[in-house]
């Protein structure tokens, strides 16, 4: 999660959750947050609208921004000591758990799909091929003798 907007979850500047952090560095090891560089602040950038929250007088942020992985944001909660920073916290973790658990239904439901596929694919193939065979046999028989396509009225 990019810096501003857990300060905005938090109720905080982006500078003041930044300063946090910075003063207690040796919590967040390159795991738990890094800092994009100039080429991927301009890709985020370029994908989102920029608030001027955050934004310098000269058009752009001073620094650029940090970004939290997941254990990152849990250690935020030490740096932030307030209610309200707990409460975002368990929010974001409990978050965190439900992606996780649809990413992993997601993929127990892709592998029963597959599954099927397997079970059932020569089946469906008997079926298509006989469709295809009733389909040729009734151009066949749509052929008169003159090998005309159609019946003359």
């Amino acid at each position: 999660m990019m810096d501003r907007d857990l300060a905005e979850l938090y109720g905080v500047e982006t500078r003041i959750l930044n300063r946090a952090v910075r003063r207690n560095i040796d919590r967040f090891p390159e795991d738990f947050m890094f800092q994009l560089n100039k080429k991927e602040t301009e890709i985020w950038q370029s994908q989102i609208l920029i608030s001027q929250i955050g934004i310098s007088s000269w058009g752009g942020r001073m620094k650029f921004p940090l970004v939290f992985t997941e254990p990152g944001v849990a250690m935020l909660s030490s740096v932030l000591n307030s209610k309200k920073a707990t409460q975002v916290n368990i929010q974001i973790i409990k978050t965190f758990i439900k992606l996780r658990e649809m990413i992993a239904s997601n993929k127990d439901l892709r592998t029963k799909i597959e599954e099927l596929e397997k079970k059932y694919n020569k089946y469906f193939k008997v079926i298509f091929e006989a469709i295809k065979s009733l389909s040729e046999d009734k151009k066949e028989n749509e052929i008169d003798s003159s090998g005309k396509i159609g019946v003359n009225v």
